[in-house]
């Protein structure tokens, strides 16, 4: 196969974070053009692929991205964003296609909707429509396109897997709207990412649309039903009711999975209306090995198998949602004249910074944030009642942590193996804020040496039986927009004894009881036991302006 120079645009997001490494094995260069470069930094293709930063409204950086590409992948799309955002999504669609002319860049592939037959445009849902024309813009370029169209993608941390998976074991009597009878055709993401490498190589006389889709076609409620037997689950009972609209349950969604309300209704109102393939031609170009695509069941499972062993490469909630922060953590205390409340928590801990670091990355999901969980469970649903993400996003790995990484309410901002773990919040607030863990080593205790022979005998035993200290250091910041963010802080600054306070003595604990002792066993203290060290003062007060 010929090497060609592809581009990818929206590689922080779920299909394209799963693409670029597929473009890289199949021998192709990649460069990936982003918003915010650092969040791909730490995907294990990072040093593969070349990061240029950027924006598709932008037309210079679009340009200079488009320079010397024989191939380039549109993959964003303004999905859950608001009003206005079809006007954007046309803007950005004709400034990728007159760049990517003016550069001559041979094909453009964009991965689009799957839209109903006999439906007139007018009718579809804003989401399916804005969709379709960008299809329609790529289509009219003067530069050769491939336009796949897919419904339902299923695959581990897809948002259509995740609304289906956590609906289904959730929920063992559902109550359901009328368009889980509406029939569509799901695909596995594997079978779209060999869709999408095996279209850079088209000939330049095919310009035009492909439907793509699994081998079977289904109703959303056999997918449920399909899902629990995958799963082993009870039998669910499905009861269908008429006067549930796609709003109404855009807000149900909203409060049963980790999906977003602004993320699960254009998810539902794509149900709608019938979304089955009218064609395979696609086939006559990207040879279907044996066994492919690939029957529904068999793509829960291999999703499923990832979600088990904690090994889902991207999720739905990787790209970051429009309307969250992304001002990064100001380095300069008086930021653009403003305030930053800050509370500050520093403990010792009688545990290697290793072990400590451990307990740090692993904060957030499943294993929870350490303190109060009642007032992290308010504080989410809260935030889901006003349209945010909410506490429910969980984690892409249940152990290690990655910049982008989207975390409960949080987005990794910053990590420093071993030792700084810093979050943007991306809950609504009246203003910004970052939570920021650390794990020093305790500056009295003093570095082990840098190798240990056998001559080294008695020392080692030694310092064996000196346990390993480190320090904990934690901070939450604020920066608040106008004088709703200063009366929210000083409205939650009383509960901040408990919830951060909590917080900063359970990680110590934590890191404490998994740190070996002297004989090999773990160390531990009882529950009375307070936490070495003491909490460092916080202090309330904005800095001077």
């Amino acid at each position: 196969m010929t090497s060609l120079r592809c581009l990818v645009t929206g590689a922080t997001g779920y299909i394209g974070g799963r693409l670029v490494p597929e473009l890289l094995d199949a021998g192709h260069h990649v460069r990936c053009l982003a918003r915010s470069p650092e969040k791909l930094r730490d995907h294990p293709w990072a040093g593969r692929a070349e990061v240029v930063r950027g924006d598709v409204i932008d037309p210079r950086s679009v340009g200079e991205a488009l320079r010397d590409i024989d191939v380039a992948y549109y993959l964003v799309h303004s999905l859950g964003t608001g009003s206005g955002f079809e006007d954007r999504d046309r803007a950005a669609a004709r400034i990728f296609a007159e760049q990517a002319h003016a550069a001559g860049v041979r094909r453009i592939v964009y991965l689009g909707g799957l839209t109903p037959t006999g439906i007139p445009v007018r009718e579809l849902s804003t989401h399916l429509r804005s969709r379709a024309e960008v299809g329609e813009i790529f289509l009219a370029s003067a530069v050769p396109a491939t336009v796949l169209r897919a419904a339902v993608i299923i695959g581990s941390g897809s948002a259509s897997f995740e609304m289906l998976r956590y609906l289904t074991e959730r929920l063992p009597v559902m109550v359901t709207p009328s368009w889980v009878g509406t029939r569509c055709q799901p695909i596995a993401v594997r079978d779209v990412l060999r869709y999408l490498v095996g279209s850079a190589t088209m000939a330049p006389d095919v310009s035009r649309t492909f439907d793509i889709g699994g081998p079977d076609v289904v109703t959303y409620e056999e997918m449920m039903r399909r899902y629990a037997s995958v799963a082993e689950l009870p039998k669910r009972l499905i009861l269908r009711v008429p006067m549930l609209t796609p709003r109404l349950s855009s807000h149900w969604i909203g409060l049963v999975t980790p999906v977003p309300r602004r993320l699960a209704r254009p998810l539902a109102e794509s149900l709608r209306h019938e979304v089955v393939c009218e064609e395979h031609d696609i086939a006559a170009y990207v040879t279907d090995p044996p066994g492919t695509p690939i029957g529904f069941d068999q793509a829960l499972v291999l999703a499923l198998q990832r979600v088990r062993d904690a090994n889902v490469v991207t999720r739905w909630s990787s790209a970051s949602l429009p309307g969250a922060p992304s001002d990064p953590l100001p380095t300069d205390p008086d930021w653009a004249g403003g305030s930053l409340y800050e509370d500050n928590r520093e403990l010792d801990v009688e545990a290697s910074p290793a072990a400590l670091w451990r307990v740090v990355e692993g904060i957030g999901g499943e294993n929870g944030w350490y303190s109060f969980p009642l007032a992290w469970a308010v504080r989410g649903w809260l935030d889901r009642l006003v349209g945010g993400v909410g506490i429910r996003r969980g984690r892409r790995d249940a152990s290690r942590l990655r910049v982008g990484d989207s975390l409960d309410f949080w987005r990794v901002e910053e990590i420093e193996p071993g030792r700084l773990l810093r979050l943007r919040a991306e809950m609504r607030l009246p203003g910004l804020a970052w939570l920021e863990l650390r794990a020093d080593p305790d500056p009295d205790t003093p570095a082990p040496p840098a190798a240990d022979t056998a001559a080294d005998t008695d020392h080692r035993r030694e310092r064996t039986a000196t346990p390993a200290r480190s320090r904990y250091r934690q901070r939450a910041l604020f920066h608040p927009h106008g004088l709703l963010g200063h009366m929210y802080w000083w409205s939650v600054s009383p509960f901040h004894a408990v919830v951060f306070g909590g917080m900063a003595r359970n990680i110590a604990r934590a890191a404490e009881r998994q740190a070996p002792t002297p004989a090999g066993r773990p160390a531990g203290r009882s529950a009375s036991d307070p936490a070495r060290g003491a909490e460092a003062p916080h202090d309330n007060r904005p800095p001077r302006p």
